[in-house]
């Protein structure tokens, strides 16, 4: 799992890039103090990374309630039922302190650069491409796919999205 890490200098490679964040999160965080807050998201950090973990990804960061996500190539298949599961724990675990606050997840599989950056004395492994950008742009209002991640899900249409062939097409 934590092969990515390894890597000392910069190199190409292909990823699931994925992007987690919490619509509404506001109305969870507003009746908590700091430390229920905090408390509160250091049990979803958590979550989170057991489901990544699970799925063969790695956490490259979270920024307040949102994260960004990688999967190597060979784990794309686990990476998506992973990001599956995450948007319905997601929602599960915010679902008792605010009925809007919803996981949205959003990814796109791709070529990126990456590797360790950051100031001269604390770098990081981060991930920077076309791939990052496509991903971070998608609308999602729970869980969106492009069409290089799609293999199991369905397509759904207008505009064209992928839901879990488990689900039933939403008549608009």
């Amino acid at each position: 799992m934590n092969t990515l890490y390894a890597i000392q200098a910069p190199q190409q490679c292909e990823l699931l890039v994925a992007f987690s964040d919490l619509s509404a999160f506001k109305h969870c965080a507003q009746d908590q103090s700091e430390e229920q807050l905090f408390a509160a998201m250091a049990e979803y950090y958590e979550l989170v990374g057991d489901i990544v973990g699970e799925g063969g990804g790695n956490i490259v960061k979270f920024i307040g309630d949102a994260a960004l996500l990688v999967f190597p190539a060979d784990a794309i298949d686990t990476g998506v039922l992973a990001l599956r599961a995450l948007k319905e724990r997601g929602d599960e675990f915010f679902a008792a302190c605010s009925d809007t606050c919803r996981h949205l997840v959003k990814a796109h599989f791709g070529r990126v650069c990456c590797g360790p950056i950051g100031t001269r004395d604390d770098k990081r492994f981060d991930v920077f491409g076309h791939a990052v950008n496509i991903a971070a742009l998608l609308t999602s209002d729970g869980l969106a796919l492009t069409p290089q991640t799609r293999r199991h899900f369905k397509k759904h249409t207008p505009p064209i999205s992928y839901i879990s062939v488990e689900d039933r097409h939403r008549k608009n």
